[in-house]
């Protein structure tokens, strides 16, 4: 596989290798050892969510307080989104700085996205189905929803059409009102957390 950490330090863009011939292709979308060594820590996966969308579908910006935290690996199994992880960490020197992928089941492409960060995608296509690898289960009361209008932001959602979201979603507060609030996680507290998981703090 080939990993590119993305414009937002402690995300990362893998690419497949393929193994094609006359049947089609096989290749490896997650391999734990292999990602560790190019991201320099492990990605324990202790539950796996999938979402299936219509055209349209915007789902995010999510994340999950610190702690528990929560990183994700994030591939498309059908169909096609634009994703977008953006660093929401206080103190961070990429503090609202987002990158925007165009991903599809055909390409195998995948994300890493680490403890402190958001993400969301726009569905593409129909019956569209996002895999998530977690790196902890869910605990409730712990989710971080985020306006991906907020115009603090500017995200390159690119609509050619009223999105459908989540009423959840749609209330989803600023950057600014998370901010305030405290809710947002500290790019100190982050690094730490990293450190432990890789086994340098």
């Amino acid at each position: 596989m080939k990993v590119r950490e993305m414009a937002v330090p402690d995300a990362f863009h893998i690419t497949p290798h393929k193994h094609g011939d006359v049947r089609g292709n096989f290749y490896e979308s997650f391999r734990h050892d292999k990602l560790a060594a190019e991201i320099g820590r492990p990605v324990p996966v202790v539950q796996v969510n999938y979402s299936v969308s219509r055209r349209s579908t915007l789902r995010g910006l999510h994340g999950t307080l610190l702690p528990p935290g929560q990183a994700k690996v994030v591939c498309v199994v059908r169909g096609a989104v634009l994703d977008i992880v953006v660093d929401l960490r206080i103190g961070s020197p990429t503090f609202g700085v987002h990158e925007a992928n165009r991903m599809t089941a055909e390409s195998g492409d995948t994300v890493f996205v680490a403890e402190g960060l958001v993400h969301g995608f726009l569905a593409l296509t129909d019956d569209t189905c996002v895999s998530y690898l977690c790196s902890t289960e869910f605990v409730p009361g712990t989710q971080l929803d985020i306006d991906p209008f907020d115009t603090e932001l500017a995200l390159p959602w690119d609509l050619s059409e009223t999105p459908l979201m989540s009423s959840k979603d749609s209330a989803a507060v600023s950057v600014a009102t998370a901010r305030t609030a405290g809710l947002l996680p500290s790019y100190e507290d982050c690094l730490a957390h990293y450190a432990a998981l890789s086994g340098t703090a």
